[in-house]
């Protein structure tokens, strides 16, 4: 395992973000705040309680899957789209590292980021609620696995993107609705039997329905239902990454 390889593009993917701090880290945290500010206090006032949970509680783990998964994605597809733009990817396919580590260091710098974020808003968010963390392991579980499996994904986009409008389709488009109908601000049992039949087909709503339960041990979907779709969607970026390095699909020409 070549350690100073993948910490070499570890470095630079993090000290990108800190040059860009207002983009990559101040940005999507104001704009949580201001979900949180609006769902919380305008229509939370309207709202008692999703089983057994206030409003303003029972939405901060759906706004931290919202800001995980744009993060994440966005941040693992500009990180690799740059390289492939400039030219400068030659550079790391030349080098000694396995795709394995180029993986390791794209996303691990990219899940960072993610992570950073959430936990900001995490804090932020107990300034205005008595947060309630039920089951902490399986909490940091849930953001982490999701933080990898999505910046993964954010990856894959970056390599199949051929330019910068392309790179936002996919997050504008199919990411960000899915998250806002995945359960972010409501429990899919609010809605009506049809459905709720129809949004167990979101990948998404098992995420956010596992990172909630971890908080208040409520929850939409069994939580090892949870753990097997993260787990699922997880491999199956791996495979995709595995073959794009085999085949050099969009790297090499």
């Amino acid at each position: 395992m070549n350690i100073r390889g993948i910490a070499a593009i570890y470095k630079y993917e993090m000290h990108r973000a800190f040059r860009t701090i207002g983009q990559t880290i101040a940005s999507p945290v104001l704009s949580t705040m201001l979900y949180f500010i609006v769902f919380g206090s305008a229509i939370g006032s309207r709202i008692t309680d999703i089983d057994g949970v206030s409003y303003g509680a029972f939405i901060v783990p759906g706004l931290i899957m919202l800001t995980v998964l744009s993060q994440s994605v966005s941040n693992a597809s500009f990180g690799i789209y740059f390289p492939r733009y400039s030219g400068t990817i030659y550079e790391i396919l030349s080098a000694p590292l396995s795709f394995i580590e180029v993986i390791i260091g794209y996303v691990g710098g990219a899940a960072s980021k993610s992570l950073i974020v959430a936990t900001i808003v995490l804090i932020t968010s107990s300034f205005f609620i008595d947060l309630n963390i039920a089951h902490p392991f399986w909490m940091l579980f849930f953001l982490i696995m999701t933080s990898v499996t999505f910046s993964m994904f954010g990856f894959i986009i970056g390599i199949i993107a051929d330019g910068f409008e392309k790179l936002q389709i996919i997050p504008l488009l199919v990411i960000t609705p899915l998250t806002f109908l995945g359960g972010s601000f409501y429990s899919i049992n609010m809605l009506p039997e049809f459905w709720q039949k129809v949004s167990l087909l979101n990948p998404v709503v098992y995420l956010i329905s596992g990172f909630r339960w971890s908080f208040y041990e409520s929850a939409d979907v069994a939580i090892h239902t949870s753990i097997i779709m993260i787990l699922v969607f997880l491999s199956a970026c791996i495979g995709i990454v595995a073959w794009i390095f085999k085949t050099g699909y969009r790297l090499r020409d």
